[in-house]
């Protein structure tokens, strides 16, 4: 007896008059999405601007991470689906920093613009840590289909408000540490440690979500599990 182990996504046909349940994407499903929303988002400008920034300077730079962004909001609404939270967060935080970056023509500006956006950013995701509905839970929907009654689980409003908290401490502590290096460091020193701390903040915030999210999802039968078929 052999075990075809059939890949996620495969259909399954059931028994006749077996009632079927909810239909849940698997984990691999769920990474894919957030891979997709992340890459869109955050991975692509980022990389554009300091591939640009580095070979054209700072102007072309920011101008085409925020060209990449709206282009991107373009394609999805012409194609019919909705931008992300994600993206269009992205997009807002984008336009801000190129209109000051503009009005200002400052390279200490510039660098303070990302430590008064986390400021503002984690102060947000705090102060809607105590409102019922959570700066996560209004993004949840764009990594894993959530319906009216998924958002009413106990369990899953924890975990919306324990990460939104997460992501307040990790924005305002990065904002705290990259002001003091901005005001006590070279600005060659500064842009060193900031391409340190910052991915590293963030990446590690990613992967805490992900567990947390991955167990309470678990918890909460959200995931589907992989099906195999014996043959004989």
């Amino acid at each position: 007896m052999a075990l075809l182990d059939l890949p996620a996504g495969t259909s399954l046909q059931p028994a006749a008059g077996v009632e079927q349940g909810p239909v849940h994407p698997s984990l691999p499903a769920v990474l894919r999405r957030v891979g997709v929303n992340l890459l869109v988002a955050c991975v692509v400008p980022g990389v554009l601007f300091f591939t640009l920034f580095v070979t054209a300077g700072v102007w072309v730079a920011i101008g085409c991470a925020l060209l990449w962004s709206y282009g991107a909001i373009g394609v999805r609404w012409a194609t019919g689906r909705r931008p992300s939270g994600m993206l269009l967060l992205t997009a807002a935080v984008l336009t801000v920093r190129t209109l000051v970056a503009l009005a200002a023509d400052s390279t200490f500006v510039y660098f303070l613009q990302p430590v008064l956006t986390d400021l503002v950013l984690g102060t947000a995701f705090l102060a809607s840590a105590l409102t019922a509905r959570p700066v996560v839970a209004r993004l949840a929907g764009d990594f894993y289909p959530l319906t009216a009654e998924l958002h009413a689980r106990c369990g899953i409003q924890r975990l919306f408000r324990r990460l939104t908290l997460l992501w307040a401490a990790a924005l305002l502590g990065k904002a705290t540490v990259v002001l003091i290096l901005l005001l006590s460091q070279p600005l060659t020193t500064f842009v060193l440690a900031k391409t340190v701390v910052v991915p590293v903040t963030n990446a590690t915030c990613i992967v805490l979500t992900i567990l947390a999210a991955s167990a309470v999802a678990r918890r909460e039968g959200l995931l589907a599990r992989t099906e195999t078929v014996s043959l004989r």
